[in-house]
């Protein structure tokens, strides 16, 4: 018999704590299929994040390293100038990315570290229990706004893409989404596509991936996957946000 579908190597066969409907394992694979693919297992280092994605290491099959709350780029850039030839990428939340890590991530671009950065936005802090996120959008219920956030007194959402599409040395920005078939090939295509410009040494990629939280939204993972076409697509649309190569190439 043909096998043709089946676990990807760099993906461990063990199960995934993650929530029902929660989308995280989309992705994990996504990353996973894309470090098979182009034969880089062997030389690959991941950087956990704190937030739902601090177990990552025990999910893929290469080397990981637990970064400090936020730190995960700065934790890259120390791997990749160690040995060049590693490639390296984070796995990284909206809380750790985009809070905390603010500095971490807009100076690693800024420095054009030629790291890949996996960004998982669920608009929410999921391991701490549902509070408020940068990314949370304007009127959204949360644990720490429970009458929807108020923009006049905590601000608007973060939008790493269109904030890091003006930092010269970031090289491609890409914001996909894994709700549907469609998008999940998109996704993989970008994914894959970050790695590759790392591999050819072209410096700073990031792949946001707008992900659902059915647990921390409250709702079930088919009405969460709705809510996120409804809400999150049209307030963070998909598409590559900026690709220098392509520019350059006149694509």
């Amino acid at each position: 018999m043909t096998t043709v579908f089946d676990r990807p190597h760099a993906l461990k066969d063990v199960q995934l704590h993650y929530c029902p409907g929660c989308t995280h394992g989309i992705i994990h694979r996504l990353v996973a299929e894309c470090i098979d693919e182009l034969g880089i297992e062997g030389r690959t280092i991941g950087i956990a994040s704190v937030g739902c994605s601090v177990l990552t290491y025990n999910y893929f099959n290469v080397d990981m390293i637990q970064a400090a709350h936020g730190r995960a780029p700065a934790v890259a850039t120390g791997a990749k100038r160690a040995d060049p030839n590693n490639i390296v990428f984070t796995y990284q939340g909206d809380g750790d990315l985009a809070a905390i890590g603010t500095a971490e991530t807009v100076h690693s671009a800024a420095r054009g570290e030629n790291i890949t950065v996996i960004f998982v936005n669920n608009a929410i802090y999921g391991m701490t229990g549902g509070q408020m996120a940068p990314t949370s959008l304007p009127g959204q219920v949360t644990q720490t706004s429970p009458y929807g956030r108020d923009t006049k007194t905590v601000g608007y959402p973060v939008k790493v893409c269109e904030l890091l599409s003006n930092v010269d040395g970031a090289t491609y920005l890409e914001r996909v989404a894994v709700n549907d078939v469609k998008n999940v090939n998109n996704a993989k295509r970008a994914i894959k596509k970050a790695f590759q410009y790392q591999m050819e040494g072209k410096g700073f990629s990031l792949v946001e991936v707008l992900s659902t939280c059915p647990t921390n939204w409250g709702l079930t993972p088919e009405k969460a996957i709705k809510w996120l076409e409804d809400n999150m697509i049209p307030y963070y649309p998909l598409g590559v946000y900026k690709d220098k190569y392509a520019e350059k190439e006149g694509k």
